[in-house]
């Protein structure tokens, strides 16, 4: 299964040759450093992906923001890009929620019942976008921060642990192998 995932991966996705080529995406391919999986990137990929990924709900925009954000903190464009997609259709009301509540928790006030209502009846752009330049963008921008911030953290500490261990346990079995 890991294998088949990995085949679909390589073939659909551009090579660094075919992304030097094009204008938009040429300046990143050709900074290696950008692309090499090491102790460093990583981790720096992960919290990236993940603080943009959170903060910025908005589909493209959080690919590119991370991209963005990886020039000048060296992080890995492909984690950070991957990264991106835990905010997904399926976790975004979850986090919206959860940062409501939280930005609640900190003295700004948004009332809750009146996004879960919003959400269940399929409001419209129209009322969307007036719940959201009423008082609640503050404690939605808020917790979104702290949300993603707390979730980068924890991302790259993990990540480092992760990359760490991993590093171990190859260099253990090359070992074993050898003996």
């Amino acid at each position: 299964m890991r294998r088949k995932i990995a085949t679909m991966v390589r073939s659909t996705m551009p090579t660094r040759a075919q992304m030097e080529r094009n204008r938009f995406t040429g300046p990143l391919a050709a900074r290696a450093e950008l692309w090499r999986f090491n102790r460093r990137s990583v981790p720096r990929g992960v919290a990236i992906g993940l603080l943009v990924g959170i903060f910025a709900m908005i589909p493209g925009v959080q690919i590119a923001g991370a991209a963005a954000m990886c020039l000048p903190f060296r992080g890995n464009i492909p984690i950070a890009a991957g990264m991106t997609f835990l905010s997904n259709p399926a976790t975004t009301p979850l986090f919206i929620a959860a940062s409501l509540a939280l930005g609640n928790w900190f003295g700004f006030h948004a009332d809750v019942a009146t996004f879960m209502a919003l959400f269940e009846r399929g409001a419209s752009l129209g009322e969307w976008t007036g719940w959201l330049l009423s008082d609640a963008a503050p404690a939605l921008v808020f917790g979104l921060l702290v949300i993603a911030v707390v979730a980068a953290v924890v991302g790259y500490v993990i990540a480092a642990f992760a990359w760490r261990w991993w590093t171990v346990h190859k260099r253990r079995t090359r070992l074993a192998q050898r003996l």
